[in-house]
């Protein structure tokens, strides 16, 4: 048949509004939004006809209901919000581009009561004059981590730019080459500093620097010795790297301000678990530093927040400095915030707080997790699928040397490529992120909520035998 012929059989926007079937989605969307699907789904039909081959032109059939099912589909995808949820098949606990770190149930439930309700985020309820958004959680974050005096702003990155501006605009920051460090998204610390109007001093080598590199370097117009935490990497071999002590110890030398920028920030040793070592909050502020800096929604297990400590004299000059109405914290992040802080000092940290259970969780769990999985796609035909032992990762710059041992389950597609089943599932109604590997689809059982077996099973299902 030809094309032309086919085309020619289209229905005319108008003879499609006359279908009864788009009856009630004209009373709850209007003339102008129906037109327009009715528009689209037209034209997607006149693409799929321009597309078809010879065998496919011979079976193909013109059906209006299909149409009028694209002007639904088109209309429902035109209102959907466009930040959702996914499922995290990955096995990456804390992914960047998934969102980082779950919040624990406490904190959605305080989003949702702060968000929903107005809230006292700038009143002391005591004396009824205005109060600092800041006392939320200051006195928390200095019970738990023995600091003197806290601060939040919008995240980690605005925390460090704005400790430079406040404390060392057109003044040196002297800091090890090994340390210069580029997160995600090619942000470095070299270009923070420039932006603060902080004079960046480099000192020692890459894989080596001496408590002397920052000595000699300092100069009368010298304001901050810095201290990066490399949490994204690690430099092993012959190394040298200049301990806290040493660091603070020689800033009060020079009456200068010790600073470290610990990153991912994590208040709990998880070494007794097996982990490898990440330095502690408390450790930092044990040392001595003046001012420490780290993530809320990294090793916290928080939301996202720029996390500041240090000296109540120099956290008191940091919250006065004008950028600091530029980065600040809202009031949902607070809440969140908060009610972390709250599971912590209450010692349920390890129980209630979701990037905790993940990495915890034993082998012996993630196995129960992929036989259930297993037993519900088991007897599709179309792919080679088995439980497999994998390795999970913590992510997030964070703790780059862990592998926590897992379980997964191997999809080997049979009637389609294995990208093309990543991609179905990533457009999946509830999407589903996953991973390849030797040409098989794998989805880590450490990343997976209890619930999303089920819609796993389904997807997987209706792709491959549909």
């Amino acid at each position: 048949m030809d094309k032309s012929i086919l085309l020619r059989q289209l229905p005319s926007v108008d003879e499609v509004l006359k279908d009864q079937n788009l009856t009630k989605l004209f009373e709850s969307f209007g003339r102008e939004v129906v037109v327009d699907a009715i528009r689209k789904s037209i034209d997607l039909e006149r693409k799929r006809i321009l597309n078809l081959d010879d065998t496919e032109l011979l079976n193909y059939r013109m059906d209006v209901n299909e149409i009028i099912k694209e002007v639904y589909h088109q209309i429902e995808n035109s209102f959907k919000l466009n930040l959702n949820r996914v499922i995290n098949g990955t096995g990456v606990i804390l992914h960047t581009n998934l969102g980082r770190a779950v919040l624990p149930k406490a904190a959605i439930d305080a989003i949702n009561v702060v968000g929903g309700y107005f809230s006292n985020l700038e009143i002391d309820l005591e004396t009824g004059e205005r109060g600092s958004r800041y006392s939320h959680v200051e006195k928390l974050l200095c019970e738990l981590t023995c600091a003197e005096s806290a601060m939040v702003v919008n995240n980690n990155a605005a925390a460090v730019l704005l400790v430079l501006s406040a404390l060392a605009q057109g003044k040196e920051v002297i800091v090890s080459r090994g340390q210069l460090v580029e997160i995600g998204g090619s942000f470095r610390i070299p270009d923070v500093m420039k932006q603060s109007g902080a004079i960046l001093v480099e000192v020692g080598t890459t894989n080596k620097t001496h408590i002397w590199d920052y000595e000699n370097a300092i100069t009368q117009n010298t304001a901050i010795l810095l201290k990066v935490h490399t949490s994204n990497y690690k430099i092993l071999g012959f190394t040298k790297e200049v301990t806290k002590e040493e660091m603070v110890e020689l800033a009060q030398k020079y009456g200068l301000v010790s600073m470290e920028d610990l990153g991912s920030g994590i208040l709990l040793d998880l070494r007794r678990f097996g982990l490898e070592y990440e330095p502690t909050v408390q450790e930092s502020v044990e040392a001595g530093f003046d001012i420490i800096t780290f993530s809320g929604d990294k090793l916290l297990g928080g939301p996202q927040a720029g996390i500041i400590l240090g000296k109540k004299h120099l956290i008191n000059k940091i919250k006065k400095h004008p950028l600091n109405r530029a980065v600040r914290i809202d009031k949902l992040t607070l809440a969140a915030l908060e009610a972390t802080l709250r599971i912590y000092k209450n010692g349920n940290a390890l129980k209630e707080i979701p990037i905790f259970r993940m990495m915890l969780a034993s082998l012996e769990e993630m196995e129960d997790k992929a036989l259930k999985l297993y037993e519900k796609i088991k007897n599709i035909k179309k792919a080679k699928i088995m439980v497999i032992d994998e390795f999970s990762q913590v992510g997030g710059g964070a703790l780059p040397q862990t592998f926590i041992p897992t379980k997964a389950i191997s999809v080997e597609p049979i009637m389609m490529s294995v990208d093309d089943l990543v991609q179905r599932l990533r457009k999946y109604e509830t999407p589903i992120l996953s991973r390849i590997n030797k040409d098989r689809l794998i989805i880590d059982m450490r990343t997976l909520m209890d619930e999303d077996i089920d819609i796993i099973a389904k997807a997987l299902s209706k792709i491959l035998e549909g």
